[in-house]
C-alpha cells in the first residue's frame, strides 16, 4: 500500500468513527507522528494533504524543522523536560504534554520572554500506568487551574495514552475517563476545553467515537520506522 493509498484508509476510518458519534470528519486533525521518520516521507505526506505533524524529542523536532516546509504546523507530543521548554516554545504550535506545575510555569516563562502565547494540553494519565507521563486524574483540577492563570499559557484541552492492547475495545474506558475530566473541568473553569487528543494508530477509530479531537497516527501511516 503506498502513503497516499494509506492516508486515503486513514481519512475514511476518521470518517466512519465521525459519523457514528454523530461528528463531522472535518472536526478530528490527522497528527502525523513523525518520530524517527525520513524526512523524504515526511515531505510525501506533506505533498499528500498532511499539515500537522509531532514529534517526540526536542532533539530531532529542531533538527527536522529547518530542512521541511515552514508552513507544517509542528506539535510537541512527548515527555518534556522542563530545561527543554525554551525550544519547546519557539517550535511547536501546540504542547500536548504538560504534566506538572514545574513544567507549567517553565513553559509559560519562556513563553513571555518569546512574547509568545503557547497553546498546551494538559497529559493526564489515566490509566494510572507507573511507565506513563501525566497528571493523576484527582490533581487534573487543581493543575489546570494554575495553568489557566497563567497569561501566557493557552489552555486548550486534554491529551492521554491509553494502556496498550491489540484489541481497541479495551482502550474506550479510559478515552471515556479522559472525556467525562475534560467535561467536569469545563463546567469548573467556565470555559470550553476544545481539544482531546487522545487515539494512535491501533485505537483511533475508538478514540473518535468518544470525542476525540486529534489522532497520533505513526506506524498506520509511515509504516515501520527508522532505527
Amino acid at each position: 500500500m503506498t502513503l497516499e493509498e494509506r492516508i486515503d484508509s486513514i481519512h475514511a476510518q476518521i470518517a466512519q468513527s465521525a459519523s457514528k458519534s454523530g461528528r463531522s470528519p472535518d472536526d478530528i486533525l490527522l497528527l502525523a507522528v513523525s518520530k524517527k521518520i525520513a524526512l523524504d516521507a515526511m515531505e510525501d505526506a506533506y505533498r499528500s494533504g498532511i499539515k500537522d505533524f509531532g514529534e517526540s524529542k526536542i532533539q530531532e523536532l529542531k533538527t527536522k524543522v529547518p530542512l521541511l516546509p515552514s508552513s507544517i504546523r509542528w506539535h510537541m507530543i512527548g515527555h518534556l523536560q522542563s530545561n527543554k521548554a525554551r525550544e519547546a516554545v519557539q517550535f511547536a504550535e501546540l504542547i500536548h504534554s504538560v504534566d506538572t506545575l514545574n513544567l507549567a510555569s517553565e513553559i509559560h516563562q519562556c513563553a513571555e520572554k518569546a512574547a509568545k502565547n503557547q497553546k498546551v494540553l494538559v497529559e493526564v494519565n489515566v490509566a494510572g500506568e507507573a511507565t506513563k507521563f501525566g497528571v493523576k486524574p484527582d490533581s487534573l483540577e487543581q493543575l489546570a487551574v494554575a495553568v489557566n492563570e497563567m497569561p501566557r499559557l493557552e489552555l486548550h484541552g486534554l491529551m492521554c495514552m491509553a494502556p496498550y492492547s491489540d484489541d481497541p475495545e479495551k482502550a474506550r474506558p479510559y478515552f471515556a475517563h479522559l472525556r467525562n475530566l475534560r467535561d467536569r473541568l469545563e463546567s469548573h473553569l467556565g470555559y470550553q476545553l476544545p481539544v482531546l487528543s487522545m487515539g494512535m494508530s491501533g485505537d483511533f477509530t475508538v478514540a473518535i467515537e468518544e470525542g476525540s479531537t486529534i489522532v497520533r497516527i505513526g506506524t498506520s501511516l509511515f509504516g515501520d520506522r527508522l532505527k
